[in-house]
């Protein structure tokens, strides 16, 4: 039975969310009784922070292409940039990228146009949340957290990446921020636009409306993939 496409996928930011994509596609492949084709190239995240932080969009999508050309070499046909951050170059990516990319935001917005959501706020690095994703998803009005909290998310964010783990405390406190961020500022959902919160996160130990990008990445990838 054939497999499906050769998968190329951007790892190390972080290393739990490339772990955790990696673990959920074998067994969506196990679930279909194929046998997964994955090649990892690892990044770096701090590199990767230095692009955003200079606004080099161009610079950040060079950086990747040359993991996406070492993956084409060893066989992958498509990839994925298992974190949401390194988006910020899509638009420049996907013009020059030597491989067709699977886009993280293009399952979020299909996601949020079917819930008719209209008012979010964002989890994740604070280059994501400060930018409203990059102007890259319209239709939504992105509630801002205050600077403190702001700051909390990012430094959880971090964290997790780091670590590749999470802790109750960690879980604690950004839960008590999505509770306020709901009951002060009218916030409908809180999108998880972070792919290493899949490990603070899950839907049985969060008690407030979210939408996780890494599943719904997860799920186009997979689609893609095992249906082509």
């Amino acid at each position: 039975m054939k497999n499906g496409r050769c998968l190329g996928l951007v790892g190390g930011l972080g290393v739990a969310a490339t772990i955790h994509y990696y673990r959920m596609l074998a067994k969506a492949h196990e679930e279909r009784g194929r046998i997964p084709d994955v090649v990892i190239a690892h990044a770096d995240t701090p590199r990767v922070f230095e692009y955003v932080q200079a606004g080099d969009r161009e610079g950040l999508a060079e950086y990747l292409n040359t993991f996406l050309r070492r993956l084409k070499a060893a066989g992958a046909e498509v990839a994925a940039i298992p974190a949401v951050t390194p988006h910020y170059c899509v638009r420049e990516l996907m013009a020059t990228s030597p491989l067709p990319l699977f886009n993280i935001f293009e399952p979020l917005v299909k996601e949020l146009a079917a819930r008719g959501t209209r008012r979010i706020a964002l989890f994740g690095t604070r280059f994501v949340m400060e930018s409203a994703l990059f102007g890259l998803v319209d239709g939504v009005e992105f509630i801002q957290a205050r600077l403190e909290e702001v700051d909390s998310i990012h430094s959880t964010y971090v964290e997790l990446a780091r670590e590749g783990k999470g802790s109750e405390e960690q879980h604690r406190r950004l839960t008590a921020i999505a509770h306020a961020l709901r009951e002060r500022d009218g916030v409908e959902t809180i999108v998880l636009a972070g792919t290493d919160l899949a490990v603070l996160f899950n839907e049985a130990n969060t008690d407030f409306p979210y939408i996780d990008c890494a599943a719904l990445h997860l799920e186009a990838i997979t689609k893609g993939l095992l249906d082509a």
